[in-house]
């Protein structure tokens, strides 16, 4: 569990995420602020049903991205990659991480798109400060949530 401790503390710190997804053969990448829950595992985003990732993904589909800083020092690089899947959240669903969303980025209160969640199931964590090239990994159990 220290090595999630680890990267859940370093995501709470960041706010974009980049994502990737694949439809009949088809890939499109997307970035989007986002607000992390380290006890799910998971990204929430907002994302307008109309644009291109959100058709590609449809209510559901895998995902690969990153999450990462922009240090211009080698010694200084940290970043995730991860895999998942992403879901378009139903109204219902999406009120508490809507909420804690719109508290991250107040300006999110005036806009009306649609919640998703990016559940994660692998993440790798790069921390040059802590050695050049030092990785964490992470799996999600089949028993987590």
């Amino acid at each position: 569990m220290e090595t999630l401790v680890a990267i859940n503390r370093w995501l709470a710190k960041q706010h974009v995420v980049s994502w990737c997804v694949a439809n009949r053969g088809e890939l499109w990448c997307a970035n989007a602020f986002y607000f992390y829950d380290a006890q799910r595992v998971a990204f929430y985003i907002l994302s307008e049903d109309h644009t291109r990732h959100s058709q590609m993904t449809g209510l559901q589909a895998k995902v690969a991205g990153t999450v990462n800083g922009q240090p211009k020092t080698v010694a200084l690089i940290r970043g995730v990659q991860f895999t998942g899947e992403i879901r378009r959240l139903e109204e219902g669903e999406s009120e508490a991480p809507r909420a804690q969303y719109n508290r991250r980025f107040p300006v999110a209160r005036m806009l009306s798109a649609p919640m998703w969640e990016i559940r994660l199931h692998e993440l790798k964590f790069t921390d040059n400060t802590m050695g050049f090239g030092k990785k964490l990994h992470w799996l999600r159990d089949s028993g987590a949530q």
